[in-house]
């Protein structure tokens, strides 16, 4: 009997443009799909868009999002056989993935075993150690006695990284450089760490200086066979979170990214992975690569290699999931041009990236060659206080990293959005600055590099030489029909002209 069986409706158990992105996908498999939504949602592009649609809640993802039980009744009443959790709520929770399985649908992810395994960071750590994965000097397991735990600091030299055993995204990291804040640091990274996790568990490594942040994408599927996408940069980051990646890094050579992948390669195995997932590195100044962590499902970032490849990694989760091999090996892949995403979120670069909810009275993304926009929400659309204020990921791709850059450019200074701030001036921001350029960054490229007094003088620069344009334009316009132009030539890029919301 064969163990490959066709899925027919897949409940997506998420929101907004990743909800989006795996309906179409589905589409374009013939699947048929359907959508959840809180009370906020009621009206979302992922609502409209899917066959069938469900309420789940109020608008707080605690009591809609992330109520498994509610989720897995909408499965089981709408005649779903499968459920694809996208990335955020669900998709790395062990026990949604194992009531999945119980109730007889096919979760689109990870294994619950794989997922517990490496989403303790302690536990992964022992998994990578014993799989030879090079990692940063520290501890395997997690430490509960401050003065043992001081020690341990010592014996590695500072400056040290805590870190929660059981979390991620910055939440409960302290980095330490000296043994007079040690113990005041351990306590606040396991309260920070109980109250975002519920569990204050920690553990010390060496922190890094400078690093780079590199990932890379895998995919195992059921019959034993793993193999890598190649990576990702994910260096350009506020507040321990990604604004902008690039596939490939403009670092890593073809050595190297040997080298980390087969290490990547080792890390899904050692875990029984099958699915798409993502191994994260960081890579230091002298090019030598440490273990961080491994996110068991599909990256926000995961464009940029599909980009570079060619791989729709959805339709391949979903194949994976059916019970199917990959359809190639390692030596047939291949890497063609450069890609860039930015993350383009309702945020505040000039006021410390808060966010900014509000209505999307415009949003006209740029499109032309290479350029892609993955959205769940359109002009009308309400960017809510409740969820992430993504606003969209605007993806492009070149022959070269600088045609990748140059088209990035052109997008973002053709993308039109008004209601809200966005991140869009810092992304320009960055594509124009040298350290980007040259390839010379690090996760601390915002602290390093950027301000909103250095995002304000560039805007200011650029109207003033847009007014002068301006001018000469309404006089010569005038001279050839003998009637006055002015405001004509205030085309310019959309960001600069929301500034004024900004301000």
């Amino acid at each position: 009997m064969s163990d490959i069986s066709d899925i027919k409706k897949v409940l997506i158990a998420n929101r907004g443009e990743i909800a989006v992105r795996v309906i179409r996908s589905c589409r374009e498999l013939g699947i048929e799909t359907v959508a959840v939504f809180s009370d906020a949602d009621r009206t979302a592009l992922h609502v409209r868009m899917a066959d069938e649609a469900y309420h789940i809640g109020a608008a707080p993802s605690a009591e809609s999002y992330l109520v498994q039980e509610r989720i897995l009744e909408v499965a089981k009443a709408s005649g779903a056989d499968a459920v694809h959790p996208g990335y955020g709520f669900l998709s790395e929770n062990s026990s949604f993935a194992r009531g999945c399985e119980e109730a007889g649908l096919r979760f689109i992810g990870p294994t619950p075993d794989a997922i517990e395994a490496m989403g303790d960071k302690t536990a992964a750590r022992a998994l990578m150690e014993k799989a030879g994965v090079p990692m940063a000097p520290g501890t395997v397991d997690a430490v509960t006695d401050q003065s043992e735990a001081a020690a341990i600091a010592a014996e590695i030299g500072y400056p040290v990284l805590i870190k929660a055993a059981a979390g991620g995204g910055g939440k409960g990291m302290r980095i330490v450089r000296d043994d007079a804040d040690f113990v005041a640091s351990m306590e606040t990274a396991s309260r920070e760490a109980k109250s975002a996790f519920g569990d204050g568990r920690v553990f010390i490594e060496k922190y890094i200086e400078r690093p780079r942040h590199i990932e890379f994408q895998i995919l195992a599927d059921t019959k034993g066979n793993t193999v890598h996408l190649f990576e990702r940069e994910c260096s350009i980051q506020r507040r321990h979170q990604k604004v902008i990646e690039e596939a490939p890094s403009s670092v890593v050579t073809d050595e190297l990214r040997s080298e980390m992948g087969q290490a990547a390669v080792r890390a899904a195995a050692s875990c029984g992975y099958v699915g798409a997932g993502t191994v994260e590195f960081l890579l230091d100044q002298n090019m030598n690569f440490f273990f961080m962590e491994m996110n068991t499902r599909l990256q926000v970032e995961h464009p940029v290699t599909e980009s570079i490849t060619g791989i729709d990694l959805v339709e391949l989760q979903i194949r994976i999931a059916e019970g199917r091999a990959l359809p190639f090996e390692q030596k047939d892949l291949q890497m063609g041009g450069h890609s860039i995403e930015c993350r383009i979120y309702a945020e505040d670069p000039l006021n410390d990236f808060m966010p900014g909810p509000g209505i999307l009275l415009k949003h006209d993304p740029p499109a032309g060659f290479g350029v892609r926009v993955d959205s769940g929400v359109e002009e009308g659309s309400e960017i809510s206080l409740f969820y992430d204020p993504m606003i969209s990921k605007l993806t492009t791709w070149g022959a070269t990293r600088a045609e990748a850059i140059a088209r990035m450019r052109r997008a973002l200074d053709e993308y039109a959005i008004a209601g809200v701030p966005t991140t869009i001036p810092f992304c320009r921001f960055v594509m124009d600055h040298e350290a980007f350029t040259g390839g010379n960054f690090s996760t601390h490229f915002v602290e390093n590099n950027f301000s909103a007094e250095k995002l304000l003088e560039g805007a200011e620069e650029l109207e003033s030489a847009i007014a002068i344009a301006s001018a000469l334009y309404a006089d010569g316009h005038r001279h050839h029909n003998g009637q006055a132009a002015a405001g004509k030539s205030s085309e310019f890029s959309s960001w600069r002209k929301n500034r004024k919301e900004l301000d």
